[in-house]
């Protein structure tokens, strides 16, 4: 059984070899679905009788591992060392340093990276990550999934 559960934030970033609009400083509202497999649990009695997972702690783990730190932040490639700089100039300001230009595919292969690590089978379900979407635009977006990269 596949279960997906949707998260939205907002972040800037730049791509600094574009050619064309997005090597300039820009924000999207984006959004992340999180797709997990896993047997539907039907230890009677239990909470999440009837579910691969609860709606509610796909999303809490969806914003502490990952959502948490990327909402309101600013994704920086690396080696985009003035951008780095002025960024680390700014008190207080959240910075995500990728080792890869912040594009949604590299943004996506990070999510996964990320999550697959966060969600666990803590039921004994056989509970896995299987795909990360991430949304640049409402028609734009990126997917990472299991085996296929």
């Amino acid at each position: 059984m596949l279960i997906t559960r949707r998260l939205e934030f907002d972040a800037g970033h730049r791509i600094p070899h574009h050619a064309s609009q997005c090597r300039h400083l820009h924000g999207h509202r984006y959004a992340l679905e999180v797709t997990l497999s896993g047997d539907i649990i039907t230890r009677e009695g239990a909470p999440e009788q009837g579910m691969v997972m609860d709606f509610a702690e796909v999303r809490a783990i969806a914003w502490r591992h990952l959502v948490q730190a990327w909402d309101h932040a600013f994704f920086v490639y690396e080696k985009d060392t003035a951008l780095v700089a002025f960024l680390n100039s700014l008190p207080g300001h959240k910075t995500v340093v990728l080792g890869a230009p912040p594009t949604a595919e590299n943004l996506a292969l990070e999510a996964f990276r990320i999550l697959d690590a966060a969600y666990r089978d803590v039921y004994g379900n056989h509970l896995r990550l299987e795909r990360v979407r991430l949304y640049e635009t409402p028609s734009c977006w990126a997917e990472a999934v299991r085996g296929q990269f």
